[in-house]
């Protein structure tokens, strides 16, 4: 079945071809004929299956017709958010272009002004999240009455950020002999409500099971710590099958930080959260679309209805708190016909959630092992993790950077053999003899030791008279044996609640 075989105008269909489409999608192929027919319908697809060309393209062909009042819009769309708003309006100037039919966006975060003037000329088709709709609706700025077609799109999500009151004030305020569109990813039972209380005798139109994920996309969950999750995602994103992809974390603050990591280490990034200014946003999200910029890191205020072409990946940076936003965040892959990968970083804190999306999708994720297109980093070596670089440590005296023992034998922790390979192991044990063999040096007597004591504690004048190390020294604490390591358990050198350290405290020859 092609699009001519829908009932579409000949001036639509020119501009689908251009687009670049010729054949329907599943919910295409049901929603148009019924959507052009007059006919209510209730519409459950799962997303990235082409929901949004299923109401517009019939909606276009049925505006074309008649001609549009000041103030009072003939038809409208309401979206949960503002990306979703200017993405709808996109595929109205797009698909609608062989047709003069005028629309209006009406959004916050933008300049009301603009808004007003669109409406006061009249438009055939008003675009608008619920917020804005009812705060201009409450001024007086606009009328309804001469609406005869309304589409809740994404009437789920609608429910999730609590616009069902604003929804059924809308509808209220609408007449009732009108056609009414429902499009949602799930159907719970708020929205059941809301489709038989205003809703006359509507068709039911199901693609795929309720929250079903995309059989195009490949599914994996990682298992990491929480510290390695940075490391995992710069080397996940430098594999050369990662072409395009789309980073969510659970937080706005997280979605700054990681932003700035990556773009730290050079990598071609971009953000987009709900505390950004919507042209911000939009500037973002332009960016992505044109490929100046591969990489996105979003909250969930883009997890739903974004249609971006070709994201090969989603990754799930933060394992999402609610079942149905994982269903909707790694949709923004596997779009359209086309295959996608999504990768799931669950931590142990993460298990439960994990078990509520796996109930929900009535799937088991496979776990990645490593292997396949993209490879995963490999685990670090637990030397070069423990040992920090010398310059930051504390600094000993010159005379003392040679590897000695301590009173048990052993060397001290972080100490390096400094000496050549070649050299036999046994002759750093025999040098210290040695040296008490050899005669004194009486040239040299700066050097000695104590001089250097009142270095060991940093700030001290060099006039203060030197104090016997030993004064202060209580012994080892029996509760506390490791109070001389920091937070990480790595050992440090300074006084601490024990007195003063082995090294600092050994009788002066």
């Amino acid at each position: 079945m092609s699009f001519s075989d829908l009932g579409l105008s000949d001036a639509l269909l020119r501009a689908v071809a251009d687009s670049g489409y010729d054949t329907p999608t599943p919910i295409q192929r049901q929603a148009i004929p019924s959507v052009l027919m007059g006919k209510d319908i209730i519409a459950i697809a799962q997303t990235g299956t082409g929901k949004t060309a299923s109401f517009v393209l019939p909606m276009i062909d049925i505006l074309a017709e008649g001609r549009s009042r000041a103030l009072m819009p003939r038809s409208l769309i309401l979206e949960p958010t503002r990306e979703l708003a200017q993405q709808v309006a996109e595929n109205f100037e797009k698909y609608g272009k062989n047709h003069k039919l005028s629309m209006a966006l009406l959004i916050g975060g933008v300049s009301m002004g603009d808004q007003l003037s669109a409406l006061e000329k009249g438009v055939d088709v008003l675009i608008a999240t619920p917020g804005r709709l009812m705060d201009l609706f409450a001024r007086g700025k606009i009328l309804l009455s001469g609406c005869s077609m309304l589409v809740i799109d994404e009437a789920d999500r609608m429910l999730d950020m609590g616009f069902i009151p604003d929804i059924e004030s809308i509808c209220s305020k609408l007449p009732k002999a009108r056609q009414t569109l429902l499009f949602s990813a799930t159907m719970p039972p708020p929205i059941k409500k809301l489709a038989d209380q205003f809703m006359d005798s509507p068709k039911s139109i199901e693609v795929a099971r309720a929250a079903s994920t995309n059989t195009n996309i490949t599914q994996w969950v990682v298992e990491t710590q929480p510290r390695d999750k940075r490391d995992l995602l710069r080397s996940l994103l430098r594999q050369d099958a990662v072409t395009t992809a789309i980073i969510f974390c659970n937080k706005k603050t997280t979605v700054r930080e990681l932003a700035d990591s990556l773009k730290r280490a050079r990598l071609p990034v971009g953000q987009i959260h709900g505390d950004m200014e919507q042209a911000d946003r939009i500037r973002e999200l332009d960016r992505f679309k044109q490929g100046d910029i591969t990489i996105l890191v979003a909250s969930d205020v883009a997890a739903r209805g974004l249609d971006v072409p070709g994201v090969s990946h989603v990754i799930n940076y933060d394992m999402p708190w609610h079942p149905d936003d994982y269903v909707h965040r790694i949709g923004r892959t596997g779009r359209a016909g086309r295959t996608g990968i999504a990768f799931s970083f669950m931590t142990p804190e993460d298990a439960e959630n994990l078990a509520n999306i796996e109930k929900l999708t009535r799937q088991k994720i496979s776990r990645w092992k490593g292997e396949g297109p993209v490879a995963m980093p490999a685990a670090a070596p637990a030397e070069a993790t423990e040992a920090a670089p010398s310059s930051e440590r504390t600094a000993e005296p010159a005379a003392d950077r040679e590897p000695r023992r301590s009173r048990d034998g052993d060397r001290r922790r972080g100490g390096r053999d400094r000496k050549p390979a070649s050299q036999p192991a046994a002759q750093p044990a025999a040098q210290p003899a040695a040296r008490a063999e050899a005669p004194p040096v009486p040239a040299e007597p700066a050097r000695e030791r104590p001089a250097r004591e009142p270095q060991a504690r940093r700030g001290a004048r060099r006039e203060t008279p030197a104090r016997d190390p030993l004064a202060s020294y209580r012994g080892p604490s029996p509760d506390k044996p490791n109070r001389h390591r920091d937070d990480d358990g790595e050992a440090f050198i300074g006084f601490g609640p024990e007195g003063v350290p082995d090294f600092l405290s050994r009788p002066i020859r």
